[in-house]
């Protein structure tokens, strides 16, 4: 049976829409309190405001995570704010497709920074307050949720460096499991696909008709599907380790 987070702390990266919005409401609807990141800060008043309505507590961190300082301050706020840190769900990331040869750079050094670089460091500055929370009440148990993608798993042509990053999120996430296992951090690996969120849209336009081209004909995931797994694994037993989920729509074959 599914636990309670009643006392812990959350935080979510890129929590200003999609996935991330999502999963900071479904663990706030579980009782955990919850710091939400990101730089749209006039989202994230909106979301905290959602937050609160499940009777607990938000707290807003508007920041750019791909500068090394701020990765670290969102997980230092956080545990000035509610003096812990029990889960951390890094959400925040960016897919920009296209060829690679003729390819531009800055692109390639968005999608690094972002989808790897500061999931590193929200991670490494993470780590010991999880083992921390782990050795405590209420839960004993404390979990790192890194979002991957179907990208993660199957290399395609127009997708290579949004690839490269998602399957060194899989990579690390593993090498991290192994390392701090034993101490009751759970590191799990979710790899979505097809879902409606504003991926999409951060593309060129070129590159964002032909994504919506190819699965026009499909029932896309909603964020909420990906929070509800999101959920699943950290409300599991101290004794459970949910380390990775795949989820398609029905419909995606690959």
């Amino acid at each position: 049976m599914a636990e309670n987070l009643n006392g812990t702390v959350a935080l979510v990266t890129g929590a200003s829409s999609g996935i991330g919005e999502a999963t900071a409401l479904a663990l706030a609807a579980a009782g955990a309190n919850v710091a939400v990141a990101a730089r749209r800060r006039d989202r994230l008043e909106s979301l905290a405001e959602k937050i609160r309505s499940h009777g607990v507590k938000a707290l807003v961190l508007e920041a750019d995570i791909t500068q090394d300082a701020d990765a670290t301050s969102v997980v230092t706020k956080t545990v000035a704010e509610f003096g812990r840190l029990d889960t951390v769900v890094n959400n925040a990331g960016v897919m920009l497709l296209g060829p690679i040869a003729g390819a531009d750079p800055a692109e390639w050094k968005r999608m690094v920074d972002l989808n790897v670089n500061a999931l590193l460091h929200v991670s490494l500055a993470a780590l010991p307050h999880l083992v921390k929370a782990a050795g405590s009440e209420p839960r004993r148990v404390a979990d790192l949720i890194n979002i991957s993608s179907t990208a993660g798993r199957v290399a395609r042509a127009m997708s290579g460096v949004y690839n490269l990053t998602k399957f060194g999120i899989g990579a690390f996430s593993e090498s991290l499991r192994q390392e701090v296992t034993k101490k009751h951090v759970r590191v799990a690996l979710v790899e979505p696909g097809a879902t409606s969120t504003e991926l999409v849209a951060q593309n060129r336009q070129e590159i964002q008709d032909s994504i919506r081209a190819r699965f026009s004909d499909m029932e896309r995931l909603e964020a909420e599907d990906i929070a509800n797994a999101i959920a699943y694994i950290v409300t599991q037993p101290r004794r459970v380790a949910v380390n990775e989920i795949l989820i398609r729509p029905t419909e995606q074959e690959y």
